[in-house]
């Protein structure tokens, strides 16, 4: 056994550049497009101010490491993120989630073997994020009305996602990312249902443990926003005459209450509406509009001297307050969305959605509003839980808008007439790619043109489908494998991991490779893990002298055993904050979950391609 001898200055700094941004992008307090942007400018300024030429004669330019702009990996992801966007916002797979709940109702323990099954079907070809968001409310609502816990159900649902969406090569982006680069890198392009066996056969072994293990290991968890808040009333407080508020500024009145009473208007006479600006005088007889708790309203009814009423009756035992066409409902700030990285005082969810907050639930901690403003500076995040009140309509129309996920299930599903012709258009950019009339970088953009003809899309749509997260991973890691390649970088690592596993099978040596894509997928970007692990997979199979297929398939199958952690895939955070878990529960299902299937996809690569 020999150890390769140590690369050059470039080869070694980016290297050293590599194991920066793995660093980084693990860091959950910098955000990846940050982290991204630091390691594209500092590779393209350090190969400005130190230009390099390889063996091979090619100058590295700043520019070269742009490229993944115009990578055609990158624009069949963003394409089918805007198909799979259409699908939600027309409603198009509204019957499968009719069918499904209908079932659930009567026959729940098969409901939940067919809901994965159809789950990791849709998911070989539509983003798995819809399939999640579409089946989260369902399932919500049936351990409701079943009296069953969540956490039996959705943390298998959206890791039967993953499985399925290994199954071809548009399932995932990571798969995208991974077929694209080794073609770039001279490798024949895998067809879309290549390895789609290889990947079902092990997806089965996945699917019989979520379905018949995983639910018994994970503990019984409320819903992290059970109503236990109480609602938030209306009442009208009328000065009397001669009383304390009478004669007083409004401003008065808010300090004697305490401060935290809002009042939304001022009522005088029939017709008079005041705006209820500080320096109002409140006369005997004017009815100011509060809304808050029962007890808040009380409290302040006592400190100014006011009367309660609700409607047409002053409020006492017999005549309690009342919230006629009032809602409690949970919802998601959805990944790509404008609420995405917006604080809360500027999310304008009363005068834009008519709701009203009454608590914030994000990784397994709970803020209620305890005072207006309380929360206002909170930043929300994809997968953040918010206990809204609304009346139907105005939750309806917020889950139409696609940018909150409302977990409800008995509010209707949005269906447009446009639904047909957005499944028949996604069917047709899947179904062209297939039989190879064209690439999937072609059908899919083919497709988005054909939305926006027909109006199933609008363009506000396609900015609220794309992710600048996912764009920026995508680019900074298709840089780092280009300067990985070119300064001989993935060729040392590929040296160095074949010297380690010296003596050892070659299947052995892939599982080791497998085992290492899984490990580095659950800490940093599965996308940076695809393309970072692409040409080193490929330096090491060139190296042993044996087929690239199954050490570049050895990569797309570890990037993605994203079960371990919930930060390792998108959809884990939002299961993970819409069925109440924790961080230990991720770790004690999904870490058996990546042990069944590095060894299931290793003992399959192997006996494949006879290793």
């Amino acid at each position: 056994m020999s150890f390769p001898a140590l690369p050059d200055p470039h080869a070694f700094a980016v290297l050293l550049l590599t194991a920066v941004a793995l660093f980084l992008f693990s860091r959950e307090y910098i955000s990846l497009e940050s982290s991204s942007l630091f390691i594209l400018v500092a590779l393209s300024v350090g190969f400005a101010a130190f230009p390099y030429t390889n063996a091979a004669g090619h100058t590295l330019k700043p520019s070269d490491f742009f490229m993944g702009f115009g990578h055609e990996a990158l624009i069949a992801v963003c394409a089918l993120m805007i198909v799979g966007q259409s699908l939600v916002r027309t409603g198009a797979l509204e019957p499968v989630a009719r069918t499904l709940a209908r079932l659930w109702r009567s026959r729940p323990h098969v409901s939940f073997l067919l809901t994965m099954v159809i789950a990791a079907a849709l998911s070989a070809f539509i983003n798995n994020t819809p399939i999640v968001v579409l089946l989260l409310p369902i399932l919500i609502n049936v351990s409701l009305r079943t009296n069953r816990p969540t956490s039996g159900t959705l943390m298998p649902i959206g890791f039967v996602t993953i499985l399925g969406g290994m199954c071809t090569t548009i399932g995932t982006s990571t798969n995208l990312l991974v077929v694209s680069v080794a073609a770039d890198m001279g490798m024949e392009r895998f067809s879309m249902f290549d390895f789609s066996v290889l990947a079902m056969l092990a997806a089965c072994v996945g699917l019989l443990y979520l379905w018949l293990i995983a639910p018994h290991m994970l503990p019984e968890r409320e819903p992290p926003l059970a109503d236990t808040s109480p609602r938030l009333f209306s009442g009208q407080i009328r000065i009397p005459r001669d009383s304390y508020g009478d004669g007083r500024s409004l401003s008065e009145l808010v300090e004697k209450a305490g401060g935290d009473m809002r009042v939304q208007r001022i009522q005088r006479g029939e017709d008079l509406f005041l705006t209820p600006l500080p320096d109002v005088k409140v006369q005997g007889g004017d009815v100011l509009m509060v809304t808050d708790t029962p007890e808040q309203l009380r409290e302040y009814e006592k400190a100014i001297g006011g009367e309660l009423w609700s409607s047409d009756h002053q409020v006492d035992e017999t005549h309690p307050l009342s919230a006629e066409n009032q809602q409690i409902a949970e919802v998601v700030v959805m990944a790509g969305s404008r609420l995405q990285g917006a604080r809360l005082g500027d999310a304008r969810l009363a005068s834009k959605y008519k709701l009203t907050l009454l608590a914030v639930h994000r990784g397994g901690k709970v803020a209620r509003v305890s005072r207006p403003g309380s929360l206002q500076d909170t930043v929300l995040d994809a997968g953040d839980v918010l206990l809204v009140q609304g009346t139907r309509e105005d939750i309806v129309q917020v889950k139409q808008t696609g940018e909150l996920l409302v977990l409800d299930g008995t509010l209707d599903l949005p269906r447009t007439r446009k639904a047909p012709l957005a499944l028949f258009i996604m069917v047709a950019v899947v179904s062209v790619a297939a039989i190879g009339w064209l690439p999937i970088s072609v059908s899919s953009v083919a497709g988005v043109m054909a939305l926006i003809a027909t109006r199933c899309i609008q363009w506000r749509d396609l900015t609220r489908a794309l992710n600048v997260q996912v764009i920026l991973i995508i680019v900074v890691s298709l840089a780092l494998g280009v300067a990985l390649m070119q300064t001989g970088a993935a060729d040392f690592v590929a040296q160095l991991f074949v010297a380690l596993a010296f003596g050892m099978p070659p299947g052995f040596v892939l599982a080791a490779l497998i085992l290492l894509i899984g490990l580095l997928t659950n800490v940093v970007s599965n996308n940076a893990a695809a393309v970072i692990g692409t040409p080193i997979a490929i330096s090491i199979a060139q190296r042993l002298g044996l087929p690239l297929e199954p050490f570049v398939l050895g990569v797309l199958f570890g990037a993605n055993l994203s079960f371990a952690t919930p930060m390792a895939y998108k959809t884990n955070l939002l299961v993970m904050n819409a069925g109440g878990y924790r961080f230990g529960d991720f770790v004690k299902v999904g870490v058996p979950l990546s042990i069944i299937m590095w060894i299931a996809f290793s003992v399959l690569l192997s006996w494949a391609y006879q290793l």
